[in-house]
């Protein structure tokens, strides 16, 4: 179940994001030490593939699903991106293996130093068959969620979901990713933390992706604000865009900041992400930007416990399934 089995996105989407989310990087111990490893401890060596759950070369990821020290598990690999400070090392100490020329166009295999040439690993052990599911190829549909629908069909089945949201709280009590933190107003009303989103290695700003996480408890989604959430909604966006601007000098106008429908868990957070950045579940389809947010509360208290809200789900989602009984679909 891709949206409600959730990530921090995060991609972060996770988009992504669930118990179990254990983060292995290479340049830092912050994922090490969440996973209970060392920094220089493999513990992909005890990995063994069952399947590939997908891939893309346009992203340059592969999901795979297997088995690690007799447990279900989910890895993530992606290439990381090329940074503009390495360019001058990465083209003087490569080697070239010539694949192809023609005229004025040649192709080659360029293999660069080691630590040049980085693959990010996201690792999720024990995973859940949601975790495989979220991960694996599938086709999506969009869904047209009524007021009414949300009240008997979706709210129900969230309802009875065991959505663990014990990662969350684990940021929020500083029990864990203490370090990661950007900013943090600690109001129990207005206040939320800032933080870096798995999907970003956090070594160029051109691919910015923080997620803030706030701090009040019980606003599970898009669907419980109303009119009184306007103060944690306006100092979410005034302050997470001057935290941003004080860390990595990127103004408002080269921020993207939204709201997911569905999101990928049920604890109220927002997205902010660098405009031009393609992130994952940043369409028009998912996204809903904060801007817009506070502007339809403030015209209208209710607006999103009437309006109609249209999100994807994909093809195995339980949520779909509902949907489909009803006869909403």
């Amino acid at each position: 179940m891709a949206d409600l089995a959730g990530k921090r996105e995060f991609d972060r989407e996770k988009e992504g994001v669930d118990q179990g989310v254990k983060k292995i990087k290479s340049d830092s111990g912050n994922g090490a030490e969440a996973a209970g490893e060392s920094g220089s401890t493999n513990i992909l060596s005890a990995f063994q593939t069952s399947a590939v759950l997908g891939d893309s070369a346009r992203e340059k990821n592969i999901f795979l699903h297997g088995k690690m020290c007799g447990q279900d598990a989910v890895v993530i690999l992606e290439k990381t991106p090329i940074r503009e400070d390495v360019l001058e090392e990465l083209l003087r100490s490569s080697s070239l293996t010539l694949d192809m020329k023609n005229d004025i166009y040649s192709t080659y295999r360029l293999q660069a130093a080691p630590h040049l040439n980085e693959i990010k690993a996201t690792v999720v052990c024990p995973a859940t068959e949601k975790h495989v599911k979220k991960y694996q190829r599938q086709e999506s549909f969009l869904v047209e969620e009524t007021a009414e629908d949300y009240r008997c069909i979706t709210l129900p089945y969230i309802q009875r979901q065991s959505f663990s949201l014990q990662w969350v709280l684990n940021i929020l009590e500083k029990k864990a990713e203490a370090d990661r933190i950007v900013f943090e107003d600690p109001d129990p009303d207005v206040g939320f933390v800032l933080l870096p989103d798995f999907k970003w290695d956090q070594k160029q700003v051109e691919d910015l992706y923080l997620v803030a996480i706030v701090h009040p408890r019980g606003i599970r989604s898009l669907r419980d604000l109303t009119a009184a959430h306007l103060p944690l909604l306006q100092n979410i966006l005034q302050k997470g865009k001057e935290a941003i601007l004080r860390r990595y000098q990127l103004p408002a106008s080269k921020l993207r900041v939204y709201l997911h429908y569905q999101p990928s868990y049920y604890h109220l957070h927002v997205h902010f992400t660098r405009l031009g950045y393609e992130a994952p579940g940043c369409g028009v389809e998912r996204a809903h930007l904060l801007p817009d947010v506070i502007q339809n509360l403030q015209a209208r208290p209710e607006h999103y416990q009437t309006r109609t809200l249209h999100f994807p789900l994909r093809a195995d989602d339980g949520l779909l399934q509902q949907f489909r009984e009803a006869q909403r679909l």
